[in-house]
């Protein structure tokens, strides 16, 4: 069986964890494939929260092996610290014995965070990612394959430490890296780690070659892509379809299944033009911000909101080749007397279809809207009804017809089906196109 890939196709925060959890019950492996813990992707099932950062989401399927493949940074103290909520809630410790990581992954370590601390610009999670991936691009940084040969090695270590020392003087942050503690910390790491580390690219190989079906998690979103997003207001990482198999360690040839996850309207965290932003005081960006509780799960920084903007979608759309939408927070629109999706931008007076390269141009576009009609506001447990109902053969037909055209207008212009409608945050408040690929059976959660 193929591999298949779940991508953000905004700014970040989709709603990508929701849809790898219905997913994973029917896959044998889920891997995250690029980015760190400034993802953020939440599952709700019953009366349980999930917020993983690391962990792929594909957790919550006790069958399903995990990987954090080679093309991602990996924070051990954050991997550490997911791991024991896991054991509280569920028992299980899945380091090496389900949960695998790459060995090629980078390790963050303490300076990459204190270095991330000097940003001033980008409004980055602070996290280390960014100083992380530079390390590896400098050919710096230490990956997990290399943690065990540094053990002893206190010269090497020492070097390590005065180069980091000097670079945090230059961009003015005060504390240092001592090489004693340095050495002490990545013992830690080894000794913590080392039985789940290992070379996870031929382990999913043989696994497709098994027939197994894998899925591949991405973080982020396409507009935040390091090549293809709004520059420099972007994450560290390639977040496309493009790198999905290059960062699990397989070739391309494997996907076959490629889903975009939309919310209905926008939402962007952080610096970085935005053309179709609201207001998060008054109107449709307040209940978009207010109902949909657009706090970051990351960094818990409010989400700026705003209609849904097709320019930016197709732009995705473009980068990634869906194969099905699944469009987000439905419901959250519910009560608003009118719907806009942004079709264009006017850019000192010409008309724009595509996303300028520059941010500073594509600050100066406004949105050129059409208007649709809104529909009535419902309670959790009507939206929940929807979807059981939905589930009995009526699909997205289940929903009123004012939700179905501005589903299907969607499909129009972004030229890609629409397979699966979240109308809640639990794993069940989902209504999937009848026969499609969202179209499985949900269960209440069992962990």
């Amino acid at each position: 069986m193929p591999a298949s890939v779940v991508l953000g196709a905004q700014w970040g925060d989709e709603g990508k964890g929701k849809a790898i959890d219905q997913l994973a019950p029917n896959s044998q492996w889920a891997v995250r494939f690029q980015g760190g813990n400034n993802a953020g992707h939440t599952i709700v099932a019953g009366g349980t929260t999930l917020k993983m950062h690391l962990l792929p989401s594909g957790i919550t399927a006790s069958d399903c092996k995990l990987v954090l493949g080679c093309g991602m940074v990996v924070d051990p103290w954050v991997l550490d610290r997911e791991l024991k909520e896991w054991a509280e809630l569920t028992g299980e410790h899945p380091e090496g014995e389900r949960l695998f990581i790459s060995e090629r992954a980078a390790v963050i370590l303490p300076f990459h965070r204190l270095y991330d601390s000097a940003d001033k610009v980008v409004g980055t999670t602070g996290r280390g990612i960014g100083p992380a991936y530079r390390d590896r691009t400098e050919r710096v940084g230490i990956r997990f394959v290399d943690v065990g040969l540094l053990m002893g090695r206190s010269q090497e270590i020492g070097e390590m430490a005065r180069r980091m020392n000097e670079q945090l003087a230059t961009v003015g942050v005060e504390d240092r890296i001592d090489p004693v503690q340095l050495g002490s910390e990545l013992k830690w790491i080894h000794e913590r780690f080392s039985n789940a580390i290992r070379a996870t690219g031929p382990m999913l190989d043989d696994a497709l070659a098994r027939g197994e079906q894998v899925l591949l998690e991405g973080a982020q979103g396409a507009m935040l892509d390091i090549d293809q997003g709004t520059y420099p207001f972007v994450t560290s990482s390639i977040t496309c379809r493009a790198n999905a198999t290059h960062g699990a360690g397989i070739h391309p040839g494997h996907i076959e299944q490629c889903y975009g996850i939309t919310k209905a309207y926008t939402t962007r965290v952080g610096n970085g033009p935005f053309p179709t932003e609201l207001s998060l005081e008054e109107g449709p960006g307040k209940q978009m911000s207010v109902v949909g509780h657009e706090f970051g799960t990351t960094t818990g920084r409010p989400r700026r909101t705003g209609w849904l903007d097709a320019v930016a979608l197709n732009e995705s759309q473009r980068l990634n080749g869906y194969t099905g939408l699944v469009v987000t927070k439905l419901d959250v629109l519910g009560g608003l007397d009118e719907l806009k999706i942004c079709t264009s931008y006017e850019l000192d007076g010409q008309e724009v279809k595509h996303l300028p390269s520059s941010s500073e141009e594509l600050s100066r576009c406004k949105p050129v809207y059409e208007t649709h009609p809104g529909f009535p506001a419902m309670g959790e447990e009507e939206w929940i009804q929807i979807a059981e109902e939905s589930r009995n053969g009526g699909g997205i037909g289940s929903l009123p017809s004012s939700i179905r055209a501005y589903l299907t207008r969607i499909e129009e212009i972004s030229g890609v089906p629409v397979v699966s409608v979240g109308v809640g945050p639990d794993r069940l408040a989902s209504i999937a196109s009848s026969g499609g690929p969202f179209d499985i059976e949900l269960s209440e959660a069992t962990f």
